[in-house]
C-alpha cells in the first residue's frame, strides 16, 4: 500500500485541531483539504488552489451520486422547516398533557415527545421543552432533568434514523469510502446493520425511561431533584437560565397534531411503498432507487403538510412557501460540509493516510481493539469540538480503510465512529444541541452540562466495554450486554447515592 508516511497525517490532524479551535466545520475541512493538496503539489499555493477547486471540489459536486444526495438534503430541509414552524409538534405534545399525573408519566411523555420529533435534532429541544416545562414544574421535576431528557432524544435519536438528514449524510460518507475500496455493498443496508452497534446513542435514549421508572438519580442531577422537591426552587441561586418562558411562542401557535402525524404517515407509506416495489426488505435496494424513493416521500409529505396548513388557515400560502424554501437554504451549510468531507476523503486517500496507519498498526495492535480506539478518539474529538458531523467527516475516511486493512469488524468500527461523534454532540458544552436543550428547557446551561455529564460518561464507559466485546465477537447481540450493564450500573450507583444521603440526614 502506497503512502506518504507521517506526512499523510497532517491534513486530518489540521482538520481536527481547527475544528476544536474554531468550532467551525467548514473552515476546518477546507483547511485540511487545502493543506493536503498543497503537500501533494509540492508546496505551490496557486497550483494548490486551482487543484482544490478543479480536481477535488468540482468533481464531488458533479458526481451523479453526490448530486442526488445534495438534492435529497434540500427536500429534507424544506420538509423539516414546515414541520417545525407548523406548530404541530407543540400541539401533539399538548394533546397528551391531560393524561400526565405522575412524575414518571411526565418524564416518559417528554421522552416520547422527543422521539416523535425524530426528524429534527435541533427542533426537538425547542418544540418539546417549552411544552413540558410547566408540567415538570408542577410535578416538581427539575429543569435540569427536562434538559437532559430532550438532549437525550435529539442527536442520539436522529443518528439512529437512516432516512433523515443524518442518515443521508452518513451514507454519503460511507459510499465514498466503499467506492474507493471497491466494496460492492449498499450503503443503506450497511447503515441499517450498523444500528445495533451504535451503543452510545442507544444507551443514551434507553437511560431516560430507566431513570424515570426506577426513580434512580445520581450525581448533580440527584441534588437538583432534591432542590426542587424539598424547596420548590426551579434554579440554584447563582443559576442564569438561557431564556425566559415566553421566548419561544413561535413553536406554540395554532398548529394541530395532525400536522405531525399525517405528513409522517404519508412519508412512511410513500417511502416503504416504493421500496417494497424493489423487493425491500428481502432484496437490497440500489442506492439510486433509494434516494429517488426518499426524495419522492419527502416531497409528498411536504405537500400534505402544506395542504393541511392552507385548509387550517394557519399561515398564508406565500408564508408557507417561504418557510419551505428557507428550510432548503439552511441545508446549504450541510451540503457544503458534505462536499468538503468528500474532498478531504479524496485527499486522505491520495496521500495514503489510512494505508500508513494500517502499516504502522499491523502486527502491533490487535484488530479487536480497533473499534474501542476509534470510539475514544471520536469521543475526545467531538467533546472538544462540539460537532458530530465534523467528527464523522474526518474519522470515517480513516476508520473504514483501517477496518478493512486490519481485518477488524467493519460494522463495529463504523458504529464506534458514530458513537464517538454522538458522545460529544450530546454532552459537550459547546455543542449546538446541548445549548438548545438548555434553552428549550429554560435551564441554566452550565447546570445542564454538569447534571448530564455523569450520565453521559456512564453511557460512554459502558459503550467502550461494548466495543471491546463487539470487536472480538462482531455480534450485534453485544447490544443486549450493554443494556444489562447500564441497568446494573444505574441501580448500584443510585443505591450508593441513597445510602450516602440517608447517612447525611441521620447526622
Amino acid at each position: 500500500m502506497e503512502h506518504m508516511s507521517w506526512v499523510s497525517l497532517i491534513p486530518p490532524i489540521i482538520a481536527v485541531v481547527l475544528a476544536i479551535v474554531t468550532k467551525n466545520v467548514v473552515i476546518s475541512l477546507f483547511s485540511g483539504v487545502y493543506i493536503g493538496v498543497l503537500i501533494l503539489v509540492g508546496g505551490r499555493p496557486l497550483e494548490a488552489t486551482m487543484e482544490v477547486i478543479g480536481n477535488f471540489i468540482f468533481p464531488q459536486v458533479a458526481d451523479s451520486y453526490n448530486a442526488a444526495v445534495l438534492v435529497l438534503l434540500f427536500f429534507i430541509g424544506g420538509f423539516v422547516a414546515l414541520m417545525e414552524k407548523s406548530g404541530g409538534g407543540a400541539a401533539l405534545a399538548s394533546s397528551v398533557v391531560k393524561y400526565i399525573n405522575t412524575r414518571a408519566k411526565a418524564q416518559i411523555s417528554a421522552w416520547f415527545g422527543g422521539i416523535i420529533i425524530f426528524f429534527s435534532d435541533l427542533g426537538t429541544p425547542l418544540i418539546v421543552g417549552p411544552v413540558f416545562e410547566k408540567i415538570f414544574d408542577k410535578a416538581k421535576i427539575s429543569r435540569e432533568k427536562l434538559a437532559w431528557i430532550i438532549d437525550s432524544t435529539s442527536s442520539p435519536v436522529a443518528v439512529l434514523i437512516p432516512f433523515i438528514g443524518w442518515g443521508v449524510y452518513i451514507m454519503g460518507l460511507i459510499k465514498k469510502e466503499f467506492d474507493l475500496l471497491n466494496i460492492n455493498t449498499s450503503e443503506f443496508s450497511t447503515l441499517i446493520q450498523v444500528i445495533p452497534f451504535q451503543f452510545y446513542a442507544i444507551l443514551a435514549v434507553s437511560m431516560v425511561p430507566l431513570v424515570a421508572f426506577m426513580k434512580l438519580d445520581f450525581g448533580p442531577m440527584a441534588k437538583a431533584e432534591r432542590r426542587v422537591q424539598q424547596t420548590g426552587e426551579l434554579y440554584w441561586p447563582e443559576s442564569k437560565p438561557l431564556r425566559k418562558p415566553d421566548k419561544l411562542e413561535e413553536y406554540q401557535n395554532s398548529g394541530r397534531a395532525i400536522f405531525i402525524w399525517l405528513p409522517l404517515l404519508v412519508l412512511f407509506i410513500t417511502l416503504f411503498g416504493l421500496l417494497f416495489s424493489y423487493g425491500f426488505p428481502f432484496e437490497p435496494v440500489p442506492g439510486n432507487e433509494f434516494r429517488v424513493s426518499l426524495s419522492a416521500a419527502y416531497l409528498f409529505a411536504a405537500l400534505s403538510i402544506i395542504i393541511l396548513m392552507i385548509i387550517n388557515k394557519s399561515k398564508k400560502f406565500g408564508e408557507i412557501i417561504d418557510i419551505y424554501t428557507t428550510g432548503m437554504q439552511k441545508m446549504v451549510y450541510v451540503a457544503l460540509t458534505l462536499v468538503l468531507a468528500w474532498s478531504l476523503g479524496k485527499v486522505i486517500n491520495d496521500m495514503g493516510t489510512a494505508a500508513f496507519i494500517v502499516e504502522a498498526m499491523k502486527g502491533n495492535v490487535p484488530a479487536f481493539i480497533i473499534p474501542a480506539i476509534l470510539f475514544l478518539v471520536g469521543a475526545a474529538m467531538s467533546l472538544a469540538s462540539g460537532t458530530s458531523w465534523g467528527t464523522f467527516a474526518i474519522m470515517l475516511p480513516i476508520a473504514i480503510p483501517m477496518a478493512v486493512g486490519l481485518d477488524a469488524h467493519l460494522l463495529v468500527c463504523i458504529g464506534a465512529v458514530l458513537s464517538g461523534g454522538i458522545f460529544g454532540d450530546h454532552c459537550s458544552p459547546i455543542s449546538d444541541t446541548t445549548i438548545l436543550s438548555s434553552t428549550g428547557a429554560g435551564a441554566d446551561h452550565i447546570d445542564h452540562v454538569k447534571t448530564q455529564l455523569p450520565y453521559a460518561i456512564l453511557n460512554a464507559a459502558i459503550a467502550l466495554v461494548g466495543f471491546i466485546v463487539a470487536g472480538i465477537t462482531g455480534s450485534a447481540l453485544t447490544l443486549i450486554l450493554t443494556i444489562i450493564l447500564l441497568v446494573t450500573a444505574v441501580f448500584i450507583i443510585s443505591k450508593t447515592q441513597d445510602r450516602k444521603h440517608s447517612e447525611r440526614v441521620e447526622l
